[in-house]
């Protein structure tokens, strides 16, 4: 996994909204369209962005998607941000 692919698609407020839909539950690309205005292509666009940062895994059944979030590389991802702006040391008092 690329970070900066991860932080690229953090960096787009749709995508966090997706993943934040995803962290409640999983959900079809359906589901997942009726929160949005955007067109199904637009979001068909996010969705893959989220998935070649690792960051949602689809499982296809027929016809329908469903998303989940992989909240492993969201963890890597976090660790990571807190390590290159020396989180830990700042919270233990260094």
């Amino acid at each position: 996994m690329e970070m900066n692919a991860v932080y690229r698609a953090l960096s787009d407020p749709t995508r966090r909204k997706i993943l934040k839909l995803l962290r409640e539950k999983d959900l079809t690309a359906g589901a997942i369209a009726n929160n949005f205005t955007i067109t199904k292509p637009s979001l068909s666009k996010h969705f893959n962005i989220l998935r070649k940062a690792g960051l949602i895994q689809g499982d296809k059944a027929g016809a329908t998607i469903t998303y989940h979030l992989n909240v492993s590389v969201l963890e890597e991802a976090i660790l990571a941000l807190m390590d290159v702006f020396k989180f830990n040391e700042a919270t233990n008092g260094k």
